[in-house]
């Protein structure tokens, strides 16, 4: 049977001489110290983690609830009988594939456009010399400072003047201009790689598109994780920008199409409406799981 350190911490004590003695009391000491600080950040943790886990629970258990029983006061946590039909019914009660379609493809491109774009941009940046960089980079760095609220209406303008009102197109292409806060932070990751190993490719005959490509981007896996899943979160989660653009129905993005189910029929069908948004955020975690699994 294997002993605790506790316990060889105390045969280690019996008949060893006075200071061998208090050795071993500091040791054990220190060993309940350390378990004690452990046990009470994990409690923290846990403490909060029930706090922010809630939200979701409640979301689970409403949506397989009867429409009654979400509407019986005092509220009730669990269901009384989990309605598992509701999932195929919020499903099949709005064109909810069509919207999961519309918010795949939006989400998809656009995780492709920011990364060809910021990639560059952030390659050019960071390792090659050219006048006028720093200044560049500082002007790139400024439009952070510009709210959405200002280029709305310029944007707007502009796609409704070459006809992509109403398009997937707003939605999607401008996320191949770059985005200064995916730029910056590819810039700073490239940086921290070694310049040796640009410089040895050099002499190998690489070009830098062969260098960026070969070099960098496998180095840079985890940076390039971290942009692919906050821009397929921005995405997938936008609402403001097709609520602007988009006005036919078989466009709406899953967001949008769940505010219209919420607006059009209320509390009298919100279990569905919860089934729904439990839909929603499947494809999130499962990205999530998926970008720590490749980035560990």
């Amino acid at each position: 049977m294997v002993s605790s350190p506790l316990n060889s911490a105390e045969r280690l004590g019996r008949g060893a001489p006075p200071q061998a003695r208090r050795q071993t009391l500091h040791s054990r000491s220190a060993i309940v110290k350390r378990w004690l600080t452990t046990l009470s950040k994990h409690a923290v943790l846990i403490f909060f983690g029930v706090f922010f886990i809630l939200p979701l629970i409640w979301m689970l258990t409403t949506a397989l609830k009867t429409d009654p029983e979400v509407l019986r006061y005092p509220p009730t946590l669990l269901p009384a009988t989990p309605i598992w039909q509701n999932f195929p019914d919020a499903f099949n009660f709005v064109p909810f594939a069509t919207y999961v379609r519309n918010s795949l493809w939006v989400s998809f491109t656009s995780v492709v456009g920011t990364l060809v774009s910021c990639t560059l941009a952030a390659y050019g940046f960071s390792r090659l010399e050219w006048k006028g960089r720093d200044v560049l980079f500082i002007l790139v760095l400024s439009t952070l400072m510009l709210p959405y609220q200002v280029t709305m209406v310029p944007l707007y303008v502009l796609f409704n003047s070459i006809g992509w009102v109403n398009t997937l197109n707003p939605l999607i292409i401008p996320h191949f201009f770059g985005n200064a806060f995916f730029i910056f932070l590819l810039r700073q990751f490239f940086l921290g790689i070694p310049k040796d190993l640009s410089d040895a490719a050099v002499m190998d005959g690489c070009s830098d598109l062969r260098i960026l490509w070969s070099v960098i981007l496998p180095l840079a896996r985890p940076a390039l994780m971290v942009v692919t899943l906050f821009q397929f979160l921005s995405s997938w989660n936008d609402f403001l920008t097709p609520l602007i653009y988009l006005n036919d129905k078989e466009l709406f993005t899953i967001s949008l199409g769940l505010a219209t189910m919420r607006s059009a029929y209320g509390l009298s069908r919100f279990s569905l409406i919860m089934a729904a948004t439990s839909l929603f955020v499947v494809p999130v975690i499962v990205l999530f799981f998926f970008a720590q699994k490749v980035t560990a």
